[in-house]
């Protein structure tokens, strides 16, 4: 079963005393739609993730997943019920290889424990872990042990790890940042590729105008905590108050 809103965000605030870090933000996720979130440094955009994420447990507020109220759930019930993110920084593991990562990144996700005990080696999942290496171009390192790899590869399997278990719904932290710009074009088509290949829907931060305004067709500007607009991506780079807002900072 669909549902017409996939994710709703109701109202989230976080504060710290006086500090309104996230203050009142509200918006919705279609099945299969890619929301891009902007904003200056400081605008609150990684403590909402983590506040929809159970990371940090919002001020006020609500998180609708699916149509149940997840809000303050952990990050691992949300990520049992099909949510999957990327951080800022990375999470690979620097001694294994490309494809063990790939395949301890799913595990959690497969069977009970005592199945994946007496598993095969893989947990079953190397068909899968290969299908990704395929797809993100890794095929020619995969046998590598990963912090052996360059910043921009160890991104993608950053990414990759995030979609091994096959999530219904991703939030991407700055999957651009520190990447060599030759590889962007490869990511944002990979991302969309994702998209129409396993129907999930994104949730992406991110500070490359031009990667978004590409990627997304919904875009949301945060600053000071609140959204300052929303909507089709021309529409938010053509307003007067997120321009100001940029060249302000």
């Amino acid at each position: 079963m669909t549902h017409p809103t996939f994710l709703e965000v109701r109202d989230v605030r976080k504060h710290y005393g006086a500090i309104k870090a996230v203050d009142g933000v509200s918006f919705q996720v279609a099945p299969g739609e890619i929301v891009g979130v902007i904003g200056p440094n400081g605008s609150g955009k990684t403590t909402l993730f983590n506040s929809i994420l159970g990371q940090i447990r919002p001020t006020a507020g609500g998180v609708s997943f699916c149509g149940e109220d997840v809000t303050g759930m952990s990050p691992l019930e949300l990520s049992r019920r099909g949510v999957g993110r990327t951080f800022q920084t990375l999470q690979v593991f620097g001694q294994l290889s490309v494809r063990d990562n790939l395949i301890v990144a799913a595990q959690e996700f497969k069977g009970t424990l005592p199945g994946r005990l007496f598993a095969a080696p893989d947990a079953g999942l190397g068909q899968r872990a290969d299908e990704m290496i395929e797809l993100f171009r890794l095929k020619h390192v995969a046998h590598l042990p990963a912090g052996r790899l360059s910043y921009g590869q160890q991104k993608l399997i950053d990414i990759a790890m995030a979609f091994m278990p096959t999530p219904r719904l991703v939030l991407l932290d700055e999957p651009c940042a520190g990447v060599n710009p030759s590889l962007v074009d490869q990511l944002r088509e990979l991302l969309v590729e994702l998209n129409k290949s396993q129907g999930g829907s994104f949730v992406v931060i991110e500070h490359n105008m031009d990667f978004i305004m590409k990627l997304c067709p919904h875009v949301i500007c945060m600053v000071e905590g609140k959204v300052l607009a929303e909507g089709k991506p021309a529409d938010v780079q053509g307003n007067p108050a997120v321009l100001e807002a940029y060249l302000g900072n």
